[in-house]
């Protein structure tokens, strides 16, 4: 029956042995062999193009789906070949004498299978030859950044969340000092609030730095956008990469992230259209400079400060860890060190790293008595903190401002300099360059603050920001910076406790010293001398129970500049031998109890400031002592510190003729005032004028001749007039000759007070009103005290309405029983910030109209019973300020 079968089998095959169906039989081996060797170049293949996929894949990329495809496709081919050779391989057995199958029915669909498969194979080897096998993942929304948790930002946080959805604001700087926070509340917007909102298409991070780098940022855009390669790397310049960055921005709602600018960016230049209301992008920025917020035209601008007590708390355990903090005095000495950070993050994590798992209570003392003297010597303080807060200083403009930056060590922590006292400092020191013009000196002095404080350097205090401060941290990295980043240690000597100047002699490194600083409120007596061969500035304050210095304590210090023996409230006596300090260029007796000035004092041919204040003992100044200061430029005599001579003291200023600003001037007395009057130069010298105890006027004239003489008047106060009634400006030789012009006359003579910026009146029980002050156009500051027969501050017919005040920031009443009104009008008050009344139970309205409620009114001080007892003429008005000042805010703004 087998043999039969095989009979039967073949009788197929004889059939037409020349027909392509018998090919599949009697080519099976050769076909065999053939499929097998393709498969071999399919599987090499397959082994090349998952490779390459599975590498694309490592940089997450993602497989074409063709690719994807062809692979699974080979996968399942592999398979099925495998079965078909081994069932060909099978029937190539059962041949009988190894050609004659046995079955050819089987062997035919054997062989044609083999043969379908061959060309399959060969199709799927000529597929798969792929260019590209990947293509870039889609990027998310939001690329989350790595970042530590944030301790004490929530405020900040807010704020600047409702501004990202406020339609009207485009662009917003967040500015602030090195080290507080910038970037982790820029990464925490990044990452909390953009991750979860989906109002945005796309958002972009990019660190800028310095210096910027427009085609980097350009590549960073790029890649988040996705733009594809080919056409990106045609465009070889980066003004062909702006065009297409602005092709796709422009068709998204973008929010763009830059984080440390250090100068304005050109976003057209970059390629990113500006954001408005009606794109509703945003671009939030970083930077160290509020001049960078402005130059970007920032429509909000906010500054990141510094952490509350609490919050730097918080943050210095979390780096110390709770196990170091377990011991009680470790816990003790630890708030001590978190409190000299004075809230500063970076501070506060680089020393919470630097005593993490010290245990040791002997080892936090040491790092204590390291902060105090020299905080560098700590552990990642230099390499960590320093050296990022001094990217600010390598930033600024020049090496003069550099040396007025680092001079700000020389006063104790937390200590509030007065802008004007400092640029005496600087002058004296000539940091300011050679002074001709002493005007040209304050304009370049003004101008280096106003830097420090948009580098974040320095810090404005006080409610008129007439003062700055340094932060202790700023103020630490100035006095390493002083030393020559810690190479010259010897160089400052800053002292709290000049006790320990008691055996100076023991005290090699006075040799050396500089600069000197001395502050101590319980010193009675320094050293008899000071061996000090290089000190060019030595300050002594407050040393209030010091009386006088030996004769021999001046004697070695031949080149000292710059002598402040100020605020000493006991010191009542000056050693001859201050007239050996022949360098002197600045010295500063100011607020002493001084009653005579050593006549040695004309020995001082260098001196260019000299300063006397609020000497209440000195009687007078020897004759010829300030005609022998032949450098002096500016004098200064506050509050009446010359009890006589004052017309002598006038007339020697006169000679001198390189004196170019008397601060402060005194006038008791008509003959002084007649003698202030007719010399042209002296009133061209006077900044601040102070009218004290002049008993018997009763109307102060201000003439022609000298409202054109004052060409620089700053301040002026009158004080203790007790006849004074009016105060009369008569422009007579200007073509008329009239007592406070009318309102037609106003607008042509603001020239002559155009200079005066602050108004202090007080203690003047007869004087009816200031309606004089419509000739101070930049007024800023007006204070009114102790005028019992006020009414109406501005007294014109109600028929009249005047544009004045328009630049007055701050103003105060105080005492004034009678006052019923500034003004009988409203008025804008565009740049009012500052409101304080006390004590005016008759003033029950003020003179605002409903623009006065701004954005600079900043605080409105008096008793709550004044403010409930004004009437509001003008409902609208009334709601602007109530709406202004919600009942939750009144509180603040509105106390005793």
């Amino acid at each position: 029956m087998e043999f039969l079968s095989s009979i039967l089998g073949f009788v197929p095959c004889l059939y037409d042995h020349t027909s392509k169906n018998t090919v599949y039989v009697r080519d099976l081996k050769k076909t065999l062999q053939a499929l097998s060797k393709e498969m071999v170049g399919l599987n090499n293949l397959y082994e090349d193009v998952k490779a390459r996929v599975e590498g694309a894949e490592q940089r997450q990329m993602m497989r074409r789906k063709e690719v994807g495809g062809w692979i699974c496709e080979v996968e399942v081919m592999v398979t099925e070949v495998q079965e078909i050779l081994r069932k060909g391989d099978q029937e190539i057995q059962k041949r009988c004498l190894g050609c004659c199958p046995r079955n050819c029915w089987s062997s035919y669909k054997i062989g044609k299978a083999v043969s379908e498969k061959l060309v399959a194979v060969s199709g799927q080897i000529g597929k798969g030859h792929f260019d590209v096998v990947a293509e870039m993942l889609p990027r998310p929304l939001v690329d989350e950044l790595p970042m530590e948790k944030t301790v004490g930002s929530g405020l900040t946080y807010d704020r600047i969340c409702r501004f990202l959805q406020d339609p009207q604001v485009g662009i917003m700087g967040l500015y602030g000092m090195g080290g507080v926070g910038k970037t982790t509340l820029l990464k925490k917007i990044n990452n909390d609030f953009l991750t979860t909102s989906s109002d945005f298409d796309v958002v972009i991070w990019a660190v800028v730095s310095k210096p910027s780098n427009i085609e980097r940022i350009q590549e960073v855009i790029w890649n988040k956008l996705q733009i594809p390669r080919d056409i990106w790397e045609i465009r070889s310049s980066k003004e062909e990469k702006a065009v297409e960055i602005l092709r796709v921005l422009k068709t998204k709602k973008f929010v763009l992230l830059l984080d440390d600018i250090w100068e304005r960016l050109d976003l057209l230049e970059m390629g990113v259209p500006r954001p408005d209301a009606r794109n509703k992008s945003k671009i939030v920025f970083t930077t160290r400079s509020r001049d960078v917020c402005h130059q970007m035209k920032a429509r909000e601008s906010i500054e990141v400060t510094c952490l509350s007590s609490e919050a730097a708390w918080t943050l210095f355990q979390k780096e110390v860890g709770e196990e170091t903090l377990s011991h009680p005095h470790i816990l003790r000495l630890a708030k001590t060190v978190a409190e000299e950070c004075k809230g500063l993050p970076l501070a506060l994590v680089t020393l919470g790293r630097a005593l993490a798992g010290e245990r040791d209570p002997s080892d936090w003392d040491k790092v204590i008595q390291k902060l105090s003297k020299f905080p560098a010597e700590i552990s990642g303080m230099e390499e960590e903190l320093f050296h990022t807060l001094k990217v600010s200083y390598d930033r600024l403009s020049d090496n003069d401002i550099k040396s007025c930056f680092t001079y700000c060590s020389l006063f104790s922590e937390d200590w509030e300099i007065h802008n004007e006292n400092i640029i005496r400092y600087w002058i004296g020191e000539g940091f300011l360059g050679e002074v001709h013009d002493i005007h040209e000196a304050w304009n370049r002095g003004h101008k280096y603050i106003k830097e420090l404080k948009r580098a974040c350097l320095l810090e404005s205090c006080g409610l008129r920001e007439k003062r700055v401060t340094m932060h202790d941290v700023i103020h630490d990295m100035a006095l390493w910076l002083s030393s020559e980043c810690g190479k010259e240690r010897n160089k400052i000597l800053i002292y709290n406790d000049v006790s320990r100047l008691k055996e100076a002699h023991k005290i090699p490194e006075l040799k050396e010293i500089e600069k000197m600083s001395l502050w101590d409120k319980n010193v009675e007596k320094f050293p008899e001398t000071l061996v000090c061969p290089n000190l060019k500035t030595l300050i002594v304050k407050g040393c209030y129970k010091l009386t006088k210095f030996s004769s021999e304590f001046f004697q070695f210090m031949p080149l000292i500049r710059v002598l402040d023996l100020s605020n000493n409230n006991n010191l009542s006596e000056l050693p001859t031998e201050i007239g050996k300090l022949v360098a002197l260029r600045y010295l500063n007796l100011s607020y002493t109890r001084i009653r005579e000035l050593p006549i040695e004092l004309r020995n001082l041919k260098n001196l260019m400031i000299l300063l006397l204040d609020d000497i209440k003992s000195l009687g007078s100044i020897p004759q010829d002592v300030i005609s022998s200061l032949i450098s002096l430029k500016l004098f200064s005599n506050y509050a009446g510190s010359i009890l006589s001579g004052v017309e002598t003291m006038l007339e020697e200023l006169e000679s001198l003729n390189g004196l170019s600003e008397i601060s402060w001037i005194t006038i008791f007395n008509a003959l002084s005032f007649k003698k202030l009057k007719s010399s042209h130069k002296l009133l061209r010298c006077i900044s601040c004028l102070q009218f004290l105890k002049w008993g018997d006027v009763i109307t102060l004239e201000i003439s022609f001749p000298l409202l054109k003489g004052i060409e620089h008047l700053h301040e002026l106060i009158i004080s203790h007039c007790n006849e004074l009634k009016a105060i009369k400006i008569n422009v007579e030789g200007e073509g008329t000759n009239k007592d406070v012009t009318p309102p037609n006359y106003i607008v042509p003579c603001q020239k002559y007070f155009y200079t005066l910026r602050e108004v202090g009146i007080d203690h003047c029980s007869k004087l009816l009103d200031l309606t004089w002050l419509v000739y101070a156009p930049n007024l800023e500051v007006l204070y009114v005290k102790d005028c019992e027969s006020i009414e109406q501050v501005i007294h014109y017919g109600m028929e009249e309405k005047l544009e004045i005040f328009l630049r007055l920031k701050y103003i105060k009443l105080s005492k004034l029983p009678r006052l019923k009104s500034i003004y009988g009008h409203p008025l804008r008050f565009p740049s009012l910030e500052i409101i304080k009344v006390r004590k005016c139970k008759s003033l029950r309205s003020l003179p605002f109209d409903s623009t006065t409620s701004n954005k600079n009114l900043k605080k409105i001080k008096g008793e709550k019973s004044w403010w409930n007892q004004l009437e509001w003429n003008d409902e609208t008005l009334k709601h602007s300020f109530t709406r202004y000042f919600p009942d939750d805010m009144q509180e603040q703004l509105i106390s005793n």
